[in-house]
């Protein structure tokens, strides 16, 4: 039977009395405290579990290497028995090749062909590359002296037998793959995939391609969204576009909530008559709306839909992606069971001039050229070229501030988003 974990209380989105607007920062701290893994545990096969998160540590069943190998082609000796100066020593008869290791003991002051990956020999500590001997009859001759151990690799040098090889929470990268076959793991520990599902709304939204009337614009959310998703490691359920009817709402909520563990809205998150979203969360009694203080973005609603948590992003494109870059990006990671992740950022010049008001912290579409972060030449927020010019952010924080060219600013590339 897979694991199940607890579901989220109603009240994990709850803010503190009085609060108004949200600070960046706190509105993360709530989430990273509030939430926990949503997913089961299953395990499965090595080769099914690329893009997985380990849900318990590897530990390493089998040392690697398992036993003592050469690292190079040459030839393998006791260093005790070597010293200063031209060395020749009579070679036993036979070798160590990979796989094939040689079944005997090599005398002090002899010494045996080894070939790459091959296991040392009983007799053997120390390996001379072809490169450095000279090799006649029955006999091979190098100059000493040779440092004791070189050329070859110790048993668990790499990981020991019993080492935590991979730890619990890591999305597994194909390296993974590699190394928890080579300390004998077939079969690994994991959570079940988080499954995101993506859902629009409102009457001015029409599919990319449609006929679009007045005042009606393409969908250029879900596309986004999903593909997010996917990049983040994630599965995407595309649960279409959906009107200004709260009933038509009603019902495609209580499917999002029926396939997955997160639900992301975009449009209709704010308090106008219009925001179903919103009204709908409110009515099932689990329903907060952050106004955070933060460019682009604000409105921010957060609930619980039959269990599930949904987060209503706003309905600008700009505003929606930076939103779930900042917010629902790392708030995946610990419904996912891969824990929070602060995005790697980096401290470089900047290449253009800002001024800044106090009160919110802002995010501008940015990218790094010739060492220094340029911005989008616009700030407005339905401006969706600009997301696609950028190749990162960069993170003005929630106080006054006046940039100028050269000065040192915070660029957080998408990578460091999972993009």
């Amino acid at each position: 039977m897979p694991l199940k974990p607890p579901p989220l209380k109603n009240d994990c989105f709850a803010l503190p009395p009085g609060v108004d607007w949200t600070p960046v920062d706190q509105a993360l701290a709530m989430l990273r405290d509030r939430l926990h893994p949503v997913v089961g545990q299953e395990t499965v096969p090595l080769q099914q579990a690329a893009g997985r998160v380990l849900a318990a540590d590897v530990v390493a069943t089998r040392s690697n290497p398992p036993q003592p190998n050469t690292a190079v082609d040459g030839y393998g000796f006791a260093a005790s028995a070597t010293g200063e100066g031209d060395q020749v020593l009579p070679l036993v008869v036979g070798r160590s090749a990979a796989g094939v290791p040689f079944d005997g003991v090599v005398p002090a002051g002899h010494a045996i062909r080894v070939l790459t990956g091959a296991a040392l020999p009983k007799g053997v500590d120390t390996v001379v590359l072809d490169e450095d001997c000279a090799v006649g009859e029955g006999v091979v001759a190098f100059r000493g002296p040779v440092k004791p151990g070189a050329n070859t690799r110790r048993a668990g040098e790499d990981v020991a037998e019993g080492d935590v090889a991979l730890p619990a929470g890591r999305m597994l990268t194909p390296a993974d793959l590699a190394l928890a076959s080579a300390v004998g793991l077939a079969k690994l520990p994991v959570y079940e995939r988080l499954r995101v599902a993506v859902l629009s709304t409102g009457d001015e939204v029409v599919e990319p391609g449609a006929k679009a009337g007045p005042g009606q614009i393409f969908d250029a959310n879900r596309p986004m969204l999903l593909a997010m998703i996917e990049r983040f490691g994630f599965q995407a359920i595309d649960m279409g576009r959906v009107p200004d009817d709260r009933a038509a709402l009603r019902d495609r909520l209580d499917r999002a909530a029926s396939v997955a563990h997160l639900v992301l809205t975009s449009g209709g998150a704010s308090a106008g008559d219009e925001d179903h979203v919103s009204a709908l969360l409110r009515e099932a009694g689990a329903m907060q709306e952050w106004r955070i203080a933060l460019k682009p973005g604000r409105p921010l609603a957060l609930g619980l839909w039959q269990g599930v948590p949904v987060f209503g992003l706003p309905g600008n494109p700009v505003a929606a992606f930076t939103c779930t870059l900042v917010f629902a990006r790392p708030a995946m990671g610990v419904l996912s069971g891969s824990g929070w992740a602060e995005p790697l950022g980096f401290t470089v010049p900047a290449a253009f001039t800002k001024r800044k008001k106090p009160g919110r912290r802002e995010y501008l579409r940015a990218r790094i050229r010739d060492g220094r972060a340029e911005v989008f030449r616009s700030e407005g927020s339905g401006r969706v070229s600009g997301l696609s010019w950028a190749e990162g952010l960069v993170e003005i924080g929630d106080g006054a501030a006046q940039i100028e060219p050269g000065d040192l600013v915070r660029y957080i590339p998408f990578g460091s988003f999972g993009l």
